[in-house]
C-alpha cells in the first residue's frame, strides 16, 4: 500500500472517531501532534458538543491530505463572544493535514465562517 493510501485511511479512521464523539485530549493526542489543532478542536467541541464531521471529498498525495467537508452540530456553549444560541449549525470547510510517523503535524484550515454566523443568528445575510 503506497504512503498516499495509508495516510487517507489514517485520516478517514481519525475522522471517524472524532465525529459525531466528545474529543477529549486523550482522542485528540492519538492521531495529532499539532497542539494548534488539538486547541482548534477542543474549543469547537465546547461550543458545538459532539459535532459530526462529514466528508464529502478527501485527496492524498505522500503525507499530504486534504479534506473538503461539513461540520453538523447543536450550539449549547459559548464560541468566542457568542453565547450558546441552541441553533443547529451545517457549514462547509477545506483542510489540509500533514502527516508524518502516523500522526497529523500540521494543518491548515479554511471555513465559510460567514455561513456559520448566519446560521447562528449574528451575521445579516447580504442578499
Amino acid at each position: 500500500m503506497t504512503t498516499s493510501m495509508k495516510n487517507k485511511e489514517f485520516v478517514i479512521e481519525y475522522i471517524n472517531a472524532l465525529s459525531g464523539n466528545v474529543k477529549s485530549h486523550q482522542l485528540l493526542a492519538h492521531y495529532i501532534s499539532d497542539q494548534e489543532l488539538i486547541e482548534h478542536i477542543l474549543f469547537f467541541d465546547g461550543a458545538f458538543p459532539k459535532y459530526e464531521l462529514i466528508i464529502e471529498e478527501l485527496l492524498s498525495e505522500g503525507n499530504q491530505v486534504i479534506v473538503r467537508a461539513r461540520l453538523v452540530g447543536n450550539h449549547e456553549g459559548q464560541f468566542g463572544d457568542i453565547y450558546p444560541t441552541q441553533k443547529h449549525v451545517d457549514f462547509p470547510f477545506v483542510v489540509g493535514y500533514k502527516i508524518e510517523n502516523g500522526k497529523i503535524v500540521s494543518h491548515w484550515l479554511i471555513a465559510d465562517q460567514m455561513m456559520l454566523m448566519q446560521q447562528l443568528g449574528v451575521e445579516k445575510s447580504l442578499a
